[in-house]
């Protein structure tokens, strides 16, 4: 594909075919138009980065075309150089006046063609970032604006305590050692070490929460898709991941696990977050010497991954409500953490060309279902 799209506008073929060959150097895309209005109708089809413009021609002249083409707001920016043969100071200066940006005198000549040709282009390349950062610009202040909106309710209660509850624990603990570190054993001193390192894991886990939702918000704002990615979804590998988190919970015999493998189609910090995150919830909100069951099945192009507990439980509308800092029942059950869990597990799943969905009868079982594309050989 060329680089650059460029209109010449001139009632005279033969001054086309002088310009294509005088360009020639160089891989644009020349289209060609023998009538202003002509022209003007079909910058949509040519879409051009530059136009070279005949003063002269027959029904309206070269400087009535530029002032209509200036005045459409979409090609306001795309530079137009006018190809006369005037040359009195007045008749330049009314071209430039009409919104022309440059312009070449009859004939043209080869070496001033291409450099005042290369100068515009460079023009409209600036133009076209600083318009495009522009945009950036825009969806990242339309991202903060909704993850703000987010923020409030349910996230204006528990966000200070989610943040507040581990710093508390990693200041107090290190004012305890400032205090009494003298008077103190080694095995004081490594419980005490202990306990501040679990907070500091603690808000280490909030913290990648969030810029992961960010992260993911930003890249669906620009319509991106997921990095392309192979991971092996490891039986033993996922196993022995999901029976040490089981066992920070002293449930290790809770979990029953039913793999088939296959290579998935992302990437294995997304793949490993989806597990654990999942995981994670059935844990919390299902009671020790209950049942967790993790299974996959690969039906088709996609791996079926599921995940069920016999626990709390959802009603459909909770189910309806699932988002970003959304704790449902969170004064009922002390639990922690900000609701983010799902809401970036389903973002990733579908953005990656997959499908999510929950079943649950509120106060019995949950069953959390999610399906991957997978990799062939």
């Amino acid at each position: 594909m060329s680089e650059f799209s460029i209109l010449i506008i001139d009632d005279e073929p033969d001054n086309f075919d002088v310009i294509e060959t005088l360009l020639s150097y160089r891989d644009y895309q020349l289209h060609y138009a023998a009538r202003g209005q002509e022209a003007i109708a079909m910058l949509d089809t040519f879409n051009p980065d530059l136009i070279l413009l005949d003063v002269m021609m027959p029904g309206i002249d070269g400087i009535e075309v530029c002032r209509q083409i200036k005045a459409l707001s979409k090609w306001q920016a795309v530079p137009i150089i006018m190809v006369t043969a005037l040359s009195s100071k007045s008749d330049l200066a009314h071209c430039l006046t009409t919104g022309a940006d440059d312009f070449i005198s009859k004939p043209v000549n080869g070496i001033e063609l291409r450099s005042r040709v290369h100068s515009m282009l460079r023009i409209k390349q600036q133009y076209d970032k600083i318009q495009t950062l522009s945009h950036l610009q825009e969806n990242t202040i339309n991202i903060l604006e909704r993850t703000l909106n987010e923020l409030r309710g349910n996230l204006a209660s528990s966000l200070s305590h989610e943040l507040n509850t581990p710093l508390n624990g990693i200041l107090g603990t290190i004012g305890l050692l400032e205090d009494d570190i003298e008077d103190m054993d080694i095995a004081e001193i490594r419980e005490i070490l202990s306990m501040a390192d679990q907070s500091a894991r603690r808000l280490e886990k909030l913290t990648k929460k969030f810029l992961i939702y960010l992260e993911l918000e930003l890249s669906a704002s620009r319509q991106q898709k997921l990095e392309v990615a192979r991971t092996k979804f490891s039986a033993s590998a996922i196993e022995a991941a999901l029976k040490s988190q089981a066992e920070s919970f002293n449930r290790k015999d809770d979990l029953i696990l039913a793999l088939e493998e296959a290579d998935i189609a992302l990437s294995e910090r997304y793949l490993s977050m989806i597990i654990y995150e999942l995981v994670d919830n059935a844990l919390k909100f299902s009671l020790p010497e209950t049942t967790i069951k993790v299974s996959s099945q690969v039906l088709g192009e996609m791996l079926n991954l599921s995940v069920h507990d016999s626990g709390r439980g959802m009603t459909e509308d909770q189910i309806n409500k699932i988002g970003a800092f959304m704790q449902f029942e969170r004064t009922t059950y002390e639990q922690q953490g900000l609701g983010m869990a799902l809401k970036n597990v389903k973002k990733i799943v579908e953005m990656a060309g997959g499908e999510f969905s929950i079943t649950s009868i509120y106060q019995k079982e949950t069953t959390v279902n999610l399906t991957l594309p997978i990799v062939r050989n």
